[in-house]
Order: structure tokens, then C-alpha cells, then sequence
């Protein structure tokens, strides 16, 4: 099946595996495959703007986005100074994805309170409207004050500003005030459940989805790592209530109860098989591309995919993933 021609398809950066200074004929080739973006995360990895400056210095083609950089780690002035310097280096193409992150990141890592979240993403969005605007802020919002500042060099056309949002109160913070909303660690079926939220307020605009994928034949090898990752994940806090909201109450329940009691091998154990691959996507590079088509189906505009517990060459697993038609 060929993508619509209004669905971006785009990859995760840095590519596990691929030092960032080997990234160049890889940014090249997933141009001339199809892809049209490039997005980059922050967890214990690399951050979320170096990656894009790389990436922006050796391509002058693919839109380049952070999905996400968290709103507590940096302060808003910094944030708007990285987005601004983005903006210099990717004229007109450069999208700004921020969000809460988790508290494991914000407090574990970063030595910083994760209090009112969505309270926390709409400040800090409202001020980056203006700082980026090339506006004078001095101003107390409710979850910090800035006194005074202005960028030096305000892009000349700001960047759209995206939300990553979960349930119901980032949804539509996101639908009524952001360009666009980033989506992950949810399955094709749920999409149309938070786009209908989203679209509230948002509909027209740009839905990101960062998706798992390992294009293997070997299901049971996929699954085993899929567990690993999802059996962590899911009890974190925001993800937890996410998939409880979800109705995976039931299923997560039992993940908690094995890892109170130190089972993490009985914590992955009971994830079924259906949920793994739900939120997994595994199998041929047909199959993958298959089960992609689905998010797109629910409302998904542009497909990231993030290669996860990929043993071989990342380069060929982009080359079986590219969107049809190239």
C-alpha cells in the first residue's frame, strides 16, 4: 500500500547502534528512501537538540523535530534559546516538541521537582509563543516567572510548537493551543480514541506517532525484548494511569503486583502476547510496514519510527521499513 501523499514517514535519531558521526550517508539515504523527517527523544541518551544541529549541518532536506525535549530540565529561556538556534541552523523546517517527560527523568536525573505537569507544558508553551516571537517576556505565569528576557536572535519564522500528551488534559491543551501533538506507547487502536480528543480543538492538524519497530521473523526473541522495555515502562507513573485510562487495568495490575514482590521475570511474563505486539510493532519488513499503515488508518500523519532491539545492520532495517512507492 502506498502512503497518502499527506503522511510524512520519519526516523528516530541518533539510530541505536550508529555512532552520531556515522549518521551522514544514513540522513542522506533515508532522504532518497522516502523519509521526511528526522526526531530525536531524551532519556538517558543523547539530548534532544544535538542530534538535530548534526543532522541540520549534513541535510538540507528532511524536517527535524524533538519528540520530546521535557520542560523541566531546561529552564524557558534556555529552552527558547536551543529552539531559536535550531531555527538558525534548519530554516522553516525545524518543529519544537515539548512535553512533561516522567518523573523518573525529572527528579531521578535532573534534580528538579515534577509538579503540575500540564499546568508546567501550558506555561511553558504560552511563554515560548512570545520569547520565540521575538517579544519582551516579563511576566509570573502560574508555574515559574521570567523577569526581562528577549532572544537575540528570534527566528524569523517561529517553529511550529508541538505537545506530547497522553490523556485527556494534554490532549486538548494540545488540540487548542499547539500546532500539533506527539503520540507514544500506544497501539493502533488506540489512536482514535485520544486523536477524537485531540481533534476536539486540533482537528486539521499534525499528529506524530513515535513507534517501535523491529522488522525480525523471530517473534519470540521480539517479544522477550518488547517485554523487557514494556514491563518498565508500564509502571511509570504516567504511562500506568495512560494505560489504565486505556482499560489495562486488569493486565497492569498484575505487572504491579509481580514487581512489588521483585519478580521482574513474572512482571514480563504476564504481559499477553496480544498487548506486547499491540504496542510493538514486530515481524517482516512487510508485516511492519503493515501494522504501520494501521496508525496512519487511525489518524496518525506522520510515522516515526524508532528502531528498537534491532540486531543488524540499522541502514538495511530503513531500507525494508521505507514507505512505498520509492
Amino acid at each position: 500500500m502506498t502512503a497518502p501523499a499527506e503522511v510524512r514517514w520519519g526516523i528516530t535519531l541518533p539510530v541505536a547502534k550508529l555512532p552520531l558521526a556515522a549518521h551522514g550517508a544514513l540522513l542522506q539515504e533515508a532522504r532518497d528512501l522516502g523519509y521526511s523527517d528526522a526526531w530525536t527523544s531524551e532519556t538517558n541518551g543523547a539530548d534532544a537538540f544535538a542530534p538535530l544541529a548534526f543532522a541540520a549541518a549534513l541535510t538540507p532536506h528532511l524536517r527535524l523535530g524533538t519528540a520530546i525535549a521535557g520542560v523541566y530540565a531546561r529552564g524557558p529561556a534556555l529552552l527558547a534559546m536551543s529552539a531559536a538556534a535550531l531555527c538558525e541552523a534548519a530554516p522553516g523546517r525545524f518543529v519544537l516538541g515539548i512535553g512533561a517527560s516522567s518523573p523518573a527523568i525529572v527528579e531521578g536525573w535532573n534534580a528538579t521537582r515534577f509538579e503540575r505537569p500540564l499546568a508546567r507544558v501550558r506555561d511553558t508553551l504560552r511563554f515560548l509563543r512570545r520569547a520565540l516571537a521575538g517579544e519582551r517576556v516579563d511576566e509570573a505565569f502560574e508555574t515559574f516567572a521570567v523577569r526581562g528576557f528577549r532572544l537575540e536572535n528570534p527566528p524569523e519564522s517561529p517553529p511550529p510548537i508541538y505537545l506530547a500528551a497522553l490523556r485527556e488534559g494534554m490532549l486538548r491543551l494540545a488540540g487548542g493551543e499547539a500546532d500539533g501533538v506527539i503520540l507514544g506507547l500506544l497501539s493502533a487502536e488506540d489512536v482514535a480514541r485520544v486523536v477524537a480528543i485531540f481533534d476536539e480543538a486540533g482537528r486539521g492538524k499534525d499528529v506524530v506517532a513515535r513507534i517501535a519497530v523491529c522488522p525480525t521473523s523471530d517473534a519470540r526473541k521480539a517479544r522477550e525484548a518488547a517485554r523487557r522495555m514494556l514491563a518498565t515502562y508500564l509502571q511509570v507513573p504516567v504511562y500506568s494511569r495512560f494505560h489504565d485510562w486505556l482499560g489495562r487495568g486488569e493486565i497492569l495490575q498484575a505487572v504491579r503486583k509481580a514487581a512489588a514482590a521483585g519478580d521482574r521475570e513474572g512482571a514480563r511474563r504476564v504481559l499477553p502476547d496480544a498487548l506486547v505486539d499491540a504496542l510493538y510493532v514486530h515481524g517482516t519488513p512487510d508485516e511492519c510496514r503493515e501494522k504501520l499503515e494501521r496508525f496512519v488508518a487511525a489518524g496518525v500523519r506522520t510515522v516515526v519510527v524508532q528502531l528498537y532491539a534491532y540486531g543488524g545492520d540499522p541502514r538495511e532495517a530503513l531500507r525494508a521499513l521505507a514507505p512505498r512507492g520509492q
